[in-house]
């Protein structure tokens, strides 16, 4: 097990300032320009995919980083640069997981390959799982997944929504209710090939933020799928719905909260991605604070000005903490005993929401313009205290768990 430090090793330093550039030199510089497009910046990816930022291998090194601290490092740094851009070329990653964690050695190697093609023809993967009736609520799912035995075909008919890639997406992991008597354990996840019968793209949604990245309904119709197209295949499924049944009879509340801890793992990434943007934000306030003069001097040098930048720095740095803290845990297989994951999310999430306002604020009426970053930044932070569980389910996590209460 690795040590928790705070100090980055030379391997890693390497990695961020790697990462640094290219968000400075390439995904900062179009920001603005795919912020207004509302598209997604196929160049922009395709450029990553060169430098082997956009691959399964690169995203593999960092998550498998002893430490913990490959991935919100690399989060940070890309986010920094462009929270839309950034989701955009790392939104292939979730679908990338779910196949990773569940697929057989086969499935991994027949789809991932295919989520993100090559650096002359770069794809694009999507996992679905949101429901327009089922977001926090999970257990609330109604996209079924029915099994024909005698083609061997599942047939999936529902509809997804808040699918980043959602349509445009050359491969679709699908989550699906296969057994609807056990709650969020009678799901299962299945590979949706390209150009499949009956999966279209239904509403494009026109955001607040992040408008970079491709956000879409997915309508499946009598979509039909291999049996191998099951992630990890029918009799591993069949076991697991077993056990499940026999534990929701004697232990349904264990069953519950084992779930919820793979969501408490995943969600420090989140609060990485946050604490990027209100680094940006941050950065932004300050240069300005120390270049734009009225009276005569900066405007640094009035205290109204600059306690509000120290509450920034500090914010922001505690954020970054309770990450890595979080991260650490996670890959060295800690208990999560306080929601330390849901913690780092809700904390960074709200820093970047809070740290993006008063960088406007700073810079007055130039912050609420498109012409100065901060205005997007600030559009941007909103989805984090939105997605992976809302700030109100993360205090509900935090809660609940702090009083020994199972967690639904």
């Amino acid at each position: 097990m690795a040590e928790f430090t705070m100090e980055l090793n030379d391997e890693q330093k390497e990695v961020r300032d790697w990462l640094h550039g290219f968000a400075a030199d390439v995904i900062r510089p179009a920001a603005a320009e795919w912020d207004e497009r509302e598209e997604t910046p196929w160049p922009i990816i395709q450029e990553a995919a060169k430098v082997g930022i956009y691959s399964l291998d690169f995203y593999a090194q960092q998550y498998f980083d002893p430490t913990g601290l490959g991935i919100p490092m690399a989060m940070e740094e890309l986010f920094w640069g462009d929270a839309g851009i950034a989701l955009s070329i790392v939104g292939t990653g979730l679908a990338a997981v779910g196949v990773l964690a569940n697929g057989t050695e086969e499935q991994i190697g027949t789809w991932i390959p295919q989520m993100y093609g090559d650096v002359n023809d770069v794809k694009v993967a999507a996992f679905c799982s949101s429901e327009p009736d089922a977001g926090s609520d999970v257990a609330s799912m109604r996209t079924r997944a029915v099994y024909d035995e005698a083609k061997d075909e599942w047939v999936l008919n529902g509809t997804k929504t808040w699918a980043t890639n959602g349509g445009i997406a050359n491969v679709h992991v699908v989550v699906a209710v296969v057994d609807s008597e056990l709650g969020s354990k009678g799901h299962a996840s299945f590979i949706v090939p390209p150009n499949t019968p009956g999966l279209s793209q239904g509403q494009k949604f026109q955001k607040h933020g992040i408008r970079a990245s491709h956000t879409a309904e997915v309508v499946l119709e009598d979509v039909r799928v291999p049996g191998s197209c099951l992630l990890g295949g029918k009799e591993k499924l069949d076991e697991r719905l077993a056990r499940a049944r026999e534990r929701a009879k004697s232990g349904g509340e264990r069953v519950k909260n084992a779930a919820m801890a793979t969501f408490e793992a995943s969600r420090p990434a989140v609060g990485a991605m946050a604490v990027g943007t209100a680094r940006a934000a941050y950065e932004e306030a300050l240069e300005y604070a120390k270049t734009r003069t009225q009276f005569g001097r900066p405007i640094i040098d009035n205290q109204g000005v600059a306690f509000q930048l120290a509450d920034m720095r500090t914010s922001v740095d505690a954020a970054r903490l309770l990450v890595w803290r979080a991260s650490w845990m996670a890959v060295n297989g800690k208990q999560f005993t306080a929601a330390e994951g849901s913690m780092s999310k809700l904390f960074a999430s709200e820093t970047a929401k809070k740290v993006t306002a008063q960088a406007i604020q700073i810079l007055g009426g130039n912050g609420y313009t498109r012409e100065y970053p901060v205005e997007r930044m600030h559009r941007d932070a909103a989805i984090y205290t939105i997605f992976e569980g809302t700030s109100e389910i993360q205090r509900l996590v935090i809660a609940r768990t702090l009083a020994g209460m199972p967690i639904r």
